[in-house]
């Protein structure tokens, strides 16, 4: 009597080692360790029966000689022909691909370093120019003293508003900037700073240094002119 043998059912993600599994393989080593049939995998998210998802996605890359640009081309209806794939399936892989394709076209953002105050002035400019109320903004540089985000802090009324160091250095850290610059308007055209604005500064600057976050120019907006720490030697 002739032996026959039954091919065993390919495991499934979910039986393979933790390290091994896409989702897990990119949150433990990064995108970059994942190949394109796991990549793939993850937009697919299951399988078939006898195919897990990443099975599933190099049969469909194996279809276009392994070729990206080819499988960018691939309609919805086409990606439905191969087993395991359905309309929302293919739809995932459509969208991601076409996202790709704008990512390559779109231009790089300009970024913004700044150099001097007067570079200050004119990125902040449009945010604070004809406020009727003071606001209180902070902007995130990199260590090449590029911007990397501007917040708003606060908002209030026509003599001050509240600048929370707390909330300010919070903001900081969580964007990990290298050091900051602090902003803030005189909607009455007064340049010179407060008692209250020099001792915030004051303040900020010595919690910067504890913190390794250096703050690197305090500017008072005007609409006509500003008036900068820095340049003032008061920092």
């Amino acid at each position: 009597m002739s032996t026959v043998y039954v091919a065993a059912a390919p495991l499934s993600i979910k039986s393979w080692a933790e390290e091994d599994r896409p989702r897990e393989k990119l949150l433990l080593k990064g995108r970059a360790a994942l190949s394109d049939a796991e990549l793939i995998g993850i937009l697919i998210g299951s399988g078939t029966p006898s195919l897990s998802a990443v099975d599933v996605a190099k049969l469909i890359l194996n279809a276009v000689d392994n070729d990206l640009n080819a499988l960018a081309r691939l309609t919805v209806k086409e990606l439905q022909k191969h087993k395991g794939i359905g309309e929302a399936k293919a739809i995932s892989i459509v969208a991601a691909l076409e996202l790709g394709r704008r990512r390559k076209e779109a231009a790089p953002a300009v970024k913004t370093r700044i150099t001097c105050s007067t570079d200050i002035y004119e990125y902040i400019r449009p945010h604070l120019l004809d406020l009727p109320y003071e606001e209180f903004w902070i902007i995130l540089l990199n260590r090449a003293n590029v911007i990397m985000k501007k917040i708003q802090i606060s908002s209030g009324g026509v003599a001050g508003t509240v600048a929370d160091p707390k909330l300010i250095f919070k903001h900081a850290l969580e964007n990990l900037a290298s050091a900051l610059i602090l902003v803030h308007n005189h909607p009455s055209g007064q340049l010179k700073p407060s008692a209250a604005d020099i001792s915030l500064t004051k303040k900020l600057q010595e919690a910067g240094k504890v913190l390794d976050l250096p703050i690197l120019d305090h500017l008072i907006f005007t609409d006509s002119s500003y008036y900068s720490f820095a340049d003032e030697d008061l920092l």
